[in-house]
């Protein structure tokens, strides 16, 4: 073993502090840690978030249903600062027992919803817009899937250990890279005869991978484009900035700002 090398205990405890942005508040353990009531609005949907990727996509839906002049899809927007901890309030953890971000409200029924790619399904579902029918519904649904399974080795892989960590490490940084450009490519592949990921109409699939596919080699996230070489991936790229073109996505990005 060298000096450096990790030897795993018998029954693994946390250390203290582990170091990074998110020590002072992980916890091996959920449930709320702190009592708060969650705000509540007038709008047919209370929407509980923060402009992370997860957070954006649903907010892009929200405002493309509100460009059809969906009323119930109109929504009051409430911070949740997951820096800060705002996670593990006990109003949030009701609605998200998970307590990671978005989670939403709908006031006629009730009803708390969570997990981004279940709120993406339910409301266009709900509103019957920007969902595929038939055979495309099927392709639809699989890259939402893939995107709501591919995104942690973005975000909780790749962007930690090249942002977030306390130190740079090479080899949790190339392990990461390597998977985030083969994710990367598999799209630039996959668009190179289509415009949107389901063909030549835009869906949720669209909304769930820009935040974070089409955020980071338009180097919105991590400062990490030429990394990856970004330009690389020409259709990708091309699919990235006309999403980004959209009002919706526009207005979507800045909602919610820390």
């Amino acid at each position: 073993m060298t000096q450096n090398e990790y030897l795993p205990a018998a029954v693994w405890q946390p250390s203290s502090p582990t170091g990074g942005r998110f020590s002072s508040i992980n916890r091996p353990t959920s449930g709320s840690q702190f009592q708060r009531d969650l705000p509540r609005g007038s709008r047919p949907i209370q929407l509980y978030s923060m402009a992370t990727p997860n957070g954006v996509k649903v907010v892009i839906l929200l405002e493309e249903l509100i460009a059809l002049g969906i009323d119930d899809a109109k929504y009051d927007a409430h911070l949740i600062d997951i820096f800060a901890g705002d996670q593990f309030a006990s109003g949030f953890v009701e609605i998200n027992p998970n307590s990671k971000i978005p989670a939403l409200v709908e006031v006629s029924s009730g009803a708390s919803i969570f997990e981004s790619g279940a709120i993406l399904l339910h409301l266009a579902e709900r509103f019957g817009n920007f969902i595929a029918e038939g055979q495309q519904r099927i392709e639809c649904l699989s890259w939402l899937f893939w995107q709501v399974a591919s995104a942690p080795y973005v975000g909780g892989g790749f962007g930690h250990f090249y942002v977030y960590a306390p130190s740079k490490m090479q080899y949790p940084i190339d392990r990461f890279a390597m998977e985030v450009k083969r994710q990367l490519h598999l799209l630039d592949q996959h668009l190179s005869s289509r415009q949107f990921i389901c063909g030549e109409q835009y869906t949720i699939a669209d909304m769930a991978i820009w935040p974070w596919y089409g955020a980071i080699v338009l180097d919105h996230m991590y400062d990490a484009a030429e990394f990856l070489d970004a330009p690389s991936y020409p259709n990708l790229m091309r699919w990235a900035r006309e999403i980004e073109a959209r009002p919706a996505v526009q207005i979507a990005t800045g909602v919610l700002k820390s």
